[in-house]
């Protein structure tokens, strides 16, 4: 039975995998560019291309499907992904280079600190997601499955046991919470607290989505493009105004010659 369920899984992950036609990149960032500002342990968010990143994107109501973690090595190393058919592995920089990208920083984040993230996500290489778990990745198979919205976020929480975890924005989260660094946590108040002070919950890993970077307050946003400087005067503008005046005036058409 394992087997089939393994086989099953298996199939339903391949298909998911597989790139839509219908995707277009409006602002694609060179490689170059984005290397040269990332630091370890930024988060980048992806906008992916296929199958199972419309249902997320769906379930998550955002335009963030996927999120990998930079490192950095050398030999194609930078970055650490988590993938639903090859688990937790490394992948170039260049893998994402045609999709349009968000790069989140963690603000403040003590270099003591930012190593024990580092370190946890080359322990989690290796890592795969049980493809046996039939159910648990049939939850994509639908790009909008008829779920009210107040429900969507709890649908990628399902199954949060060890298949879960090679899910990209769950380990991710696992590992900034080896160091409590908040992304979204929960407030609560103690009424043993004579303070009266909101206090941080951590959230399981499992309900994050890779939006949650972006939304988070404690997530700087990086813009490669204006990292190193900006000077929109600089910039080399196509005017079609300028271009229609050295190509002749602009008037009404000559009218067409009668037909004999």
């Amino acid at each position: 039975m394992n087997s089939i369920a393994q086989a099953l899984g298996r199939a339903i992950a391949g298909y998911l995998e597989k790139q839509s036609d219908s995707y277009v990149a409006f602002e694609v960032i060179p490689p170059d560019l984005l290397r040269g500002c990332l630091q370890p342990a930024d988060v980048i968010l992806v906008e992916g291309n296929r199958r199972i990143s419309a249902a997320i994107k769906y379930l998550t109501v955002s335009t963030w499907s996927h999120a990998a973690f930079f490192v950095g090595d050398p030999e194609g190393r930078d970055l650490i992904e988590a993938d639903i058919r090859y688990g937790v592995r490394y992948v170039p920089l260049s893998e994402y280079g045609h999709l349009n990208l968000r790069v989140c920083r963690a603000i403040g984040l003590s270099d003591r600190d930012r190593d024990r993230v580092v370190a946890f996500m080359h322990a989690s290489i290796g890592k795969a997601y049980d493809l046996k778990n039939v159910l648990d990745l049939a939850r994509y198979l639908m790009p909008q499955p008829p779920v009210p919205k107040r429900w969507r976020r709890r649908m990628l929480a399902l199954g949060s046991g060890d298949s879960t975890r090679a899910i990209c924005s769950t380990l991710i989260a696992e590992a900034f919470g080896q160091v409590r660094y908040p992304i979204l946590p929960e407030l609560r108040i103690d009424p043993a607290d004579p303070a009266g002070r909101d206090l941080h919950n951590i959230r399981h890993p499992s309900v994050y989505a890779p939006r949650d970077f972006d939304l988070s307050p404690y997530f700087e946003i990086i813009k490669p493009t204006i990292c190193n400087g900006f000077d929109y005067r600089k910039l080399a503008w196509y005017d079609a105004a300028a271009k229609a005046t050295t190509a002749g005036p602009i008037g009404p058409s000559p009218p067409a010659s009668p037909r004999p």
